[in-house]
């Protein structure tokens, strides 16, 4: 045998081993991603006509195509039984999630045919399932919907066209929900619509983008829930002045938030508000086996100026929302401890402590109804602090914009971020529902 046909079986021979090679290396990164977590998960709020959070839309992502090109083939359908949702509620649990409310739980045409009970490890009860356009009112969805509203599941419904109406009346006769539209040119003849033929289903506007158009929508007519950023939008101008107990609040703010503060200056302070005298000592006393702490001077030597100040900071957050829906607490806190947490993912471990505040005070314009060049005339917060929250800039915003995406449930803007970055999206998922579980122990309920 000539030297030349050898050579050309060894070539042969190395190619079909290369090849090989390359074939088992994406089977494997194919199932590693398949095995891997890579979870996202939001939660957005749903008010009642008293702007109180009756319940939760649960968003989640899994695998993301973004992220992992290998699902853009026929494995995109892998798992499409699968709510990602439910693992969630499944991770965290109802209480640290929803406080115990309701939670409304996306699923696809294809999941509604999948074992949903199975998958639902809380009261059926408690679950609205999330429909749209996508689950036709063919005869056989029907039936199915009928099975899932006996096993105990709520049914909601979005984007249906109003032209379909007509052809949605059986189903919308299985549901419990209806979104609409607040932009929607006709919403208030749906809406009448619905009340006349479909008494007993629930109406929740969506898409309400202002504080005003929610109260236009309460006049029109009644409506069971609201929907969109109307909660939070911030003022324009910065004429309205601070009441003598949230100036007080800005005092105390002021001072623990200074450069190596005094106890005993933060302890005069808490000393004119009675509430927030109860509640340092109740937290002093159950850390301690000898409950015998009775003075604020006592419990503020004893936490030390990290903690004292952290609490001071979180306690006065919780105060200033007394009035303002309590959405905009929860944001906040999740917010400051979500950043805290995301600190070394960022390259920015030493830098804790001004995160979090960073994130307690994203929203302090809205807690003082002013802007929030106004507002942070009247705390004192760093300089790097006080770039990311008026310029969008500086060291710590690219954290707080991170946060502020993921709180959105961006996901495509936060795969991004994951790569570019090389973020720990693991990590990412514990630490944002640590920063729930986290907030539902401060709040205690």
């Amino acid at each position: 045998m000539s030297s030349t046909i050898i050579l050309s079986i060894f070539k042969l021979l190395l190619c079909i081993f290369i090849k090989t090679v390359i074939i088992v290396k994406v089977v494997c990164k194919f199932c590693y991603y398949l095995e891997e977590n890579n979870m996202l998960a939001t939660l957005v709020p749903v008010f009642n006509d008293k702007m109180l959070v009756s319940a939760y839309i649960v968003y989640a992502r899994k695998n993301e195509i973004f992220k992992n090109p290998l699902l853009l083939g026929t494995a995109s359908l892998d798992g499409a039984g699968n709510v990602a949702e439910f693992e969630v509620v499944q991770s965290a649990g109802l209480a640290v999630l929803s406080g115990d409310r309701e939670v409304f739980v996306p699923v696809n045409s294809l999941a509604i045919y999948s074992d949903l009970k199975r998958q639902c490890l809380v009261p059926p009860k408690m679950t609205v399932l999330l429909l749209d356009s996508d689950v036709k009112p063919t005869e056989q969805n029907i039936i199915r919907l009928a099975e899932l509203k006996k096993m105990g599941f709520q049914i909601a419904f979005r984007e249906i066209p109003q032209t379909e109406f007509a052809a949605y009346q059986p189903i919308f006769k299985l549901s419990d929900i209806l979104f609409l539209d607040a932009k929607s040119a006709n919403m208030q003849a749906i809406r009448l619509f619905i009340r006349k033929y479909f008494p007993n289903i629930r109406i929740l506007i969506s898409n309400i983008d202002t504080e005003g158009a929610f109260d236009s929508l309460k006049k029109d007519g009644p409506s069971d829930l609201y929907q969109g950023e109307f909660f939070r939008v911030p003022k324009e101008n910065s004429d309205t002045a601070l009441s003598p107990l949230k100036a007080n609040y800005i005092r105390l703010l002021n001072v623990v938030n200074k450069p190596d503060f005094d106890l005993t200056d933060a302890a005069k302070v808490i000393e004119q508000d009675a509430a927030l005298v109860v509640s340092l000592l109740s937290i002093v006393n159950k850390m301690t086996l000898n409950s015998n702490i009775s003075s604020v001077r006592q419990a503020a030597a004893l936490l030390g100026q990290v903690e004292l100040k952290k609490w001071i900071n979180t306690a006065v957050t919780k105060a200033l929302c007394s009035d303002k829906p309590s959405e905009i607490m929860r944001i906040s806190m999740i917010r400051a401890r979500f950043a805290e947490t995301l600190a070394s993912q960022f390259y920015l471990g030493m830098e804790t402590e001004e995160l979090f505040l960073l994130g307690m005070f994203s929203l302090i314009d809205i807690m003082l109804d002013t802007t929030m060049e106004d507002a942070l005339t009247r705390i004192t917060v760093s300089s790097n602090i006080r770039k990311a929250l008026l310029d969008h800039d500086g060291p710590l915003y690219p954290a707080l914009d991170f946060v502020i995406k993921y709180e959105a449930g961006n996901w495509p803007a936060v795969s991004r971020e994951i790569i570019l970055k090389s973020l720990d999206e693991d990590r990412i998922y514990t630490s944002y529902l640590d920063s729930l579980k986290w907030y539902r122990d401060i709040i205690g309920s």
